[in-house]
């Protein structure tokens, strides 16, 4: 067995409890009733809340709770506390929850009114924002693991921006490209790592309409040739549909490794701005696959534990800085994705909360919107079974 594999467990584990600690401490604020924060998905395996007399209680499984000494007398299942929170760790170890009253719209009388202490009883901006709470958390955990990966303490450990080798008929060798070469900006934008070429590329390349086999966009690069002194501007078309094994220029990399650190009062600024440029990336990359530029290629937990196993494997060569990053862009993937405007997902909530705005305060019945929360965690699931069996499949 890969024991980096189990790395997995608190990455995973970083990423959702930060973003449903984003949606309780709103839920907080707000005055909403949160009656469980899971970890997990249920059936619980235990749980931890506060009593009536001071201290705490256990709650086991369905509610019932131990026999100890030290909890008798405590309150447990339907018979507990209300407003007591249940701090619970579940038995499924995909993603997490908070259960808070109303979330459908319920009402809790025969006159229709709501209880007080619920999600529904709140207006329609504090409701907005718990429900995008979540999503902010995962987007400041983001910014904090890239400001650490960029700290003196850390740094990028990468490959330098020197050219290998350059196949011989592609855009790299007719534009004059060299082994030996290295390559200090592209299309303006100063690099210090070979990953920064191939992320700069990727986006000219996202700015190309796809027009056939032979589409490409100019990309310019300061390149400064093996055993120059001085810098040339270079002028490469780098290919859209590339042949196998080629890259859109057609350069290897070298394998000579740098560490790229800033200092520690920078290190802040360049955690935000790599943050905006993984969620510029994420938003085009998910406008190519709508619109049919790209195929969908998306990983599940399955899929997610792979990739988390192999780089926290480079950890003793690499540093810390693959598992940062890779934790720092799995928190803004979970952002992107629960903001989406589908049923189920807070961005699907979200919108409910804007229809019944745009309504002038008229919700969508209780029911209706139950069934549409309903059917879109029915496809979320089986979507996931889907992307697991792939995952599995293709292991």
């Amino acid at each position: 067995m890969n024991w980096y594999l189990l790395a997995a467990i608190p990455v995973l584990g970083l990423l959702v409890l930060v973003h449903e600690f984003g949606h309780f401490i709103a839920a907080k604020w707000a005055g909403i009733r949160v009656e469980e924060f899971g970890l997990g998905l249920p059936p619980r395996i235990l749980g931890m809340r506060k009593r009536d007399t001071g201290g705490w209680e256990i709650v086991w499984f369905s509610g019932r709770g131990g026999e100890e000494n030290d909890y008798q007398g405590a309150k447990y299942g339907p018979n507990a506390p209300a407003h007591h929170t249940i701090y619970s760790l579940n038995f499924l170890p995909i993603g997490g929850f908070v259960r808070m009253p109303g979330e459908n719209g319920e009402t809790y009388d025969e006159n229709g009114n709501y209880d007080a202490g619920s999600f529904a009883a709140k207006s329609a901006g504090k409701r907005l924002i718990v429900l995008v709470a979540g999503v902010v958390m995962n987007v400041i955990l983001a910014v904090v693991l890239f400001t650490v990966a960029y700290s003196p303490a850390v740094g990028q450990r990468d490959f330098q921006p020197v050219i290998a080798s350059v196949t011989p008929g592609t855009p790299a060798a007719k534009a004059g490209l060299q082994a030996g070469d290295t390559i200090t900006s592209v299309n303006g934008q100063s690099v210090q790592v070979f990953s920064e070429v191939q992320y700069a590329v990727q986006n000219a390349l996202a700015t190309v309409k796809d027009t056939g086999p032979s589409t490409s966009v100019a990309v310019h690069l300061i390149v400064l040739h093996k055993g120059a002194s001085t810098p040339t501007n270079i002028t490469v078309f780098a290919r859209l549909h590339p042949p196998a094994n080629q890259g859109a220029l057609g350069v290897t990399r070298t394998e000579q490794t740098k560490v790229v650190t800033v200092p520690l009062w920078e290190a802040p600024i360049q955690g935000v701005k790599q943050t905006v440029t993984s969620i510029q990336q994420y938003v085009q990359g998910i406008v190519q696959i709508v619109t049919g530029q790209v195929k969908a290629q998306v990983s599940g937990p399955v899929g997610i534990v792979k990739i988390t196993g192999e780089v926290a494997q480079s950890v003793p060569d690499q540093g810390w800085w693959p598992i940062l990053s890779l934790t720092a862009i799995l928190s803004l993937s979970l952002a992107v994705m629960n903001i989406l405007p589908f049923p189920a997902l807070d961005g699907g909530r979200v919108v409910l909360v804007l229809i019944e705005v745009l309504r002038g305060g008229k919700r969508l019945k209780p029911e209706r919107e139950g069934l549409i929360n309903l059917i879109g965690m029915g496809a979320l699931l089986t979507l996931m079974v889907v992307i697991t069996i792939s995952d599995v499949t293709h292991w």
